[in-house]
């Protein structure tokens, strides 16, 4: 049996405008590496970054304990994080540890989990930084590719995306709550009228069909949403401008990241990414806002780092 393994875990994106909790995508923007080295007992935590080393406030230190618990393991369990992923800035961040950890416990105990399994204790650790459990973000982080999140019971469907499929995200340079997935959350409405609801499940349906045909053209003109988008945009300053602009320069659709504050373009690689990735940053500047651009691809699952 192995006493160390480290796993990279993938940014990723969730919601695509009308998937909201639902869709999810894992992209190749940043990664988060964690390491599991088997200790004598308890769990700690070791970062170079500002996150909590308090395993109940760490998304990766709750995936351990509640996975030690499930599994009645006496070992402790090292955890050492290296963040790639910026936190609070709808990339999932806190996702991309959770998954990393869940895939090296699975594989340092030699548990064999399905891929529902591991999406459900990647999951558990998602309370720690945004207050709740849900899965658009570990699925796609510990799965790859596109995914489909459903609940009650958990049942997590993985499509491959086309292979010309390319994002620009704009990741605005704006300080950002602690708890920003909470608040962004709590400006969404409570109640939807019916119109709202089947523009936006036809839209949705357009996205997964546009996945299953591996057509961005489909993708991308079905990436809009009547119902979270306009509660959370006030929240991102110059949003409307970086949207019309990335539009304008041949983007296909663009929404939030997520819960944001960052905004993604979805393109082909036949396009002109560098030029929709300068009408982000020039709507953004409208705002007196400066941003980051990256241009990237769908991307695979959390693995271990010696394959």
């Amino acid at each position: 049996m192995v006493s160390k393994i480290t796993v990279k875990a993938p940014s990723s994106t969730a919601n695509l405008g009308p998937g909201f909790d639902v869709f999810g995508l894992a992209i190749d923007a940043f990664y988060d590496v964690v390491t599991l080295t088997k200790t004598k007992n308890g769990i700690t935590i070791v970062t170079n970054d500002d996150i909590p080393t308090n395993p109940e406030n760490n998304t990766a230190g709750l995936v351990v304990k509640n996975m030690k618990k499930k599994f009645r393991i006496k070992d402790g369990v090292e955890i050492k994080i290296k963040k790639g992923v910026p936190a609070g800035f709808g990339m999932g961040s806190s996702a991309a540890s959770a998954a990393a950890t869940a895939v090296a416990f699975d594989k340092l105990f030699g548990l064999k989990l399905d891929g529902n399994s591991l999406v459900e204790f990647a999951g558990s650790g998602e309370k720690a930084s945004a207050g709740s459990v849900h899965y658009d973000n570990v699925a796609a982080s510990v799965l790859g590719g596109f995914v489909i999140v459903k609940t009650n019971p958990l049942d997590v469907i993985r499509v491959e995306p086309p292979t010309n499929l390319r994002m620009c995200i704009a990741v605005p340079k704006l300080d950002v709550p602690k708890k920003k997935t909470k608040v962004s959350r709590g400006v969404i409405p409570k109640k939807i009228n019916l119109t709202d609801s089947v523009l936006n499940i036809s839209n949705a349906a357009g996205i997964v069909a546009g996945f299953m045909r591996k057509d961005p053209d489909l993708i991308g003109n079905s990436i809009k949403d009547v119902i979270v988008e306009p509660a959370r945009q006030h929240m991102i300053p110059g949003f409307l401008k970086v949207k019309e602009n990335a539009l304008k320069a041949g983007a296909l659709g663009v929404t939030i990241s997520g819960a944001g504050p960052s905004v993604i373009a979805f393109s082909k690689s036949s396009a002109n990414l560098k030029k929709i990735s300068i009408a982000m940053s020039k709507g953004f500047a409208s705002a007196n806002t400066k941003c980051q651009t990256v241009i990237c691809k769908p991307s695979k699952g959390a693995a271990d780092k010696r394959k």
